[in-house]
């Protein structure tokens, strides 16, 4: 009898936490974040280059290295050779190939190029049409992160008054 009481101690266990779980929670990254946004109405052309999360509501068109997250909410339109960012999530419409590690398509979101990740979550309703190449790591070639200093003409530019 003392057998099958162990035993069923032992299963109960079974669905606890462990300590070990808890100092696991502690070595996970501090989660990306949006620090600018390209809103509704907006078109912008050019290269979009840094640190920082972004978000596009609005239409953009060039190039983008990002070493954070990149967003195109459902209102965002983008067109691009190549977007390269740590992590992309796409509810809007992309033309181009992704290189990221993670790429996460909603149920709004349309891909038309290919896709290089580690990381791939789509959801029901969601539309790609490329190729997908899972890699176990992947490069971004974003080399060094650029110094966002002001320009000239802003170093210059007199103070606005209130």
């Amino acid at each position: 009898m003392q057998k099958f009481a162990s035993c069923f101690y032992k299963r109960e266990n079974m669905f606890k936490r462990s300590p070990n779980r808890e100092e696991a929670k502690e070595s996970i990254p501090v989660v990306e974040r949006i620090t600018s946004v390209l809103g509704t109405g907006i078109v912008w052309h050019g290269d979009l280059d840094g640190s920082g999360g972004v978000r596009i509501e609005g239409a953009f068109e060039g190039t983008i290295a990002l070493r954070g997250m990149l967003v195109i909410g459902e209102t965002g339109r983008v067109t691009c050779e190549n977007i390269r960012a740590n992590t992309v999530i796409v509810a809007g419409a992309v033309r181009g190939d992704i290189t990221t590690k993670k790429l996460e398509i909603r149920a709004t979101g349309r891909v038309w190029g290919d896709v290089v990740t580690t990381a791939f979550v789509t959801e029901d309703g969601s539309f790609l049409r490329g190729q997908i190449r899972m890699e176990e790591s992947v490069d971004l070639e974003l080399g060094d992160a650029p110094e966002a200093t002001p320009s000239e003409e802003v170093e210059a530019a007199p103070p606005v008054s209130e």
